[in-house]
């Protein structure tokens, strides 16, 4: 009979590689299309809501970022220029660094907190309290 060291290797090699190195969280790829001038982005709600922040305040974030006009409009957000999906996803991940991402344990279980002048991110999962550089 097997000892149970040599079954549990045997049983991590049958595990698909993609099932071990999933993380609970992803950033969302934008979807959306051009239209004549302006760039439409039909899932923004969507990406919000995964970070768990107001869409407000991502979208503020992004328009500095990219340097343009912007709108929400229902539930898909209209940037003023054409904008490559590469330079969105981009921004998101940088949002997400900074306002969405804790930084001491790397989860996404975060509050976003103002006191005074000074913006907080306290995360859910480990406790960790850090001031965060306004940016917008």
């Amino acid at each position: 009979m097997e000892d149970y060291k040599t079954m549990l290797d045997s049983a991590y090699e049958k595990i698909p590689e993609i099932a071990v190195q999933k993380e609970r969280f992803e950033i969302p790829k934008v979807r959306g299309h051009v239209q004549g001038n302006k760039t439409i982005l039909t899932n923004f709600m969507d990406i919000a809501k995964a970070f768990n922040r107001p869409p407000e305040h991502l979208l503020k974030f992004v328009l500095k970022e990219l340097a343009t006009p912007g709108e929400i409009k229902k539930s898909f957000v209209i940037f003023g220029t054409k904008i490559p999906a590469s330079r969105i996803n981009e921004k998101l991940e940088q949002y997400a660094e900074i306002y969405v991402l804790c930084k001491d344990c790397g989860k996404p279980d975060t509050k976003l907190s103002k006191e005074g002048e000074i913006l907080f991110m306290k995360c859910m999962a480990c406790g960790a309290r850090h001031s965060v550089k306004t940016r917008i």
